[in-house]
């Protein structure tokens, strides 16, 4: 009895044991790791730059007055639509007290001359009908007389375009109305009534009254980096998307490169401007709109495609690993063609039914 418990006591021992050997020998051995996998797909891929800048008229027009004074009325404002010729303000002219003055005493000097020359006159053509004078002497009279006039009528009127900012004979036109020059939007307005203005000359660009663009014309102005520059050129087509209207892009055509960069925060930015399509977009597009342009340097359309993170390298040969059966992969190089960053257009190497291992990816 004690022999069999004691070989039954060692049995015992010796399975504890050898399943203890069991256990820790699998316990110290690696599962194998078993991936994710993805197929190939039919897309298009396009490549593209992005230029950031703002939609902006392709010309705005500053309206400024031909007179100093002060705005008397205003008859716009921001918002409005106006055709050449319309009526944006009017000015009342405050005189230059010199010019005033100076007016003042040449019309003063003409009427004293027309007085003396008209006196002359009458008294000498009482005696040229009277056969007294010589018809010579008379006409010489005459003339003098003829130049006063014309003389007095000229510092009258020069007295009312100091005064008054234009004279009588000008009839309706007068520079204190200040006019549309071209048809548009009213932008700005950056006067108000009471504000003194100052006429443009050629010391001075005026004060703009009003600010004129025409918004169907919109173009987009932006700065492109200089490793990009190279890879665009007049042309091309752009789909800008505006800050202020989300999930909307539209299209353009880019038009101009500036032929010389300037630094920027430290790069070297080239300014280009393309015309935007908006005829048929339903948006009003309104002028200072911050806005990104991607600008599209290449375009596959419907090309068999795969993520560019399943592409590995070898020798700087780039290959994937397609799924044979549960744990094994096979290594095949694949011919690429264009990539947009996130996904590969594929040349070769696969025909679009493998499963493609995510090798930085796996399951467990």
């Amino acid at each position: 009895m004690n022999k069999v418990i004691r070989t039954f006591f060692i049995v015992a021992v010796v399975a504890i044991f050898g399943y203890t050997l069991f256990y820790l020998f699998n316990k110290s051995q690696k599962k194998p790791y078993s991936f994710h996998t993805e197929a190939p797909y039919v897309a298009t891929i396009i490549k593209k730059t992005v230029a950031t800048g703002s939609i902006n008229p392709r010309e705005d027009v500053e309206i400024k007055p031909q007179v100093s004074g002060i705005i008397e009325e205003l008859f716009v404002e921001p918002g409005d639509q106006v055709k050449a010729g319309d009526l944006l303000a009017r000015i009342r002219i405050v005189p230059n007290m010199a010019a005033l003055n100076q007016a003042e005493n040449r019309l003063a000097i003409a009427k004293n001359t027309m007085a003396t020359n008209k006196a002359e006159f009458d008294r000498n053509k009482s005696l040229f009908n009277q056969g007294v004078i010589p018809e010579r002497e008379f006409q010489q009279i005459e003339l003098q007389y003829k130049n006063a006039q014309t003389e007095l009528e000229a510092a009258k009127e020069n007295l009312e375009i100091v005064r008054e900012g234009a004279s009588k004979k000008a009839g309706k036109t007068s520079i204190t109305l200040v006019k549309a020059t071209v048809s548009g939007m009213v932008l700005d307005v950056p006067v108000r009534k009471g504000n003194q203005v100052i006429e443009s000359n050629q010391f001075n660009d005026g004060t703009t009254v009003a600010v004129i663009a025409n918004m169907n014309d919109m173009i987009f102005e932006g700065l492109i980096d200089e490793s990009e520059v190279g890879k665009i050129k007049e042309g091309m087509d752009l789909l800008v998307s505006i800050g202020a209207i989300e999930n909307e892009t539209f299209p353009a055509q880019l038009e101009y490169i500036a032929p010389k960069g300037s630094e920027a925060n430290g790069a070297i930015q080239f300014e280009i401007r393309a015309q935007m399509l908006l005829a048929e977009s339903g948006y009003f597009i309104r002028a200072g709109y911050s806005a990104n342009a991607d600008i599209v340097l290449a375009k596959r359309e419907d090309v068999l495609t795969i993520k560019e993170s399943l592409v590995q390298y070898e020798n700087g040969k780039p290959f994937v690993e397609v799924f044979v059966k549960e744990g094994e992969f096979k290594m095949v190089p694949v011919k690429l063609g264009l990539s947009d960053g996130i996904q590969v257009e594929v040349l070769g190497g696969i025909n679009g039914k493998e499963e493609i291992k995510v090798w930085n990816k796996p399951i467990g």
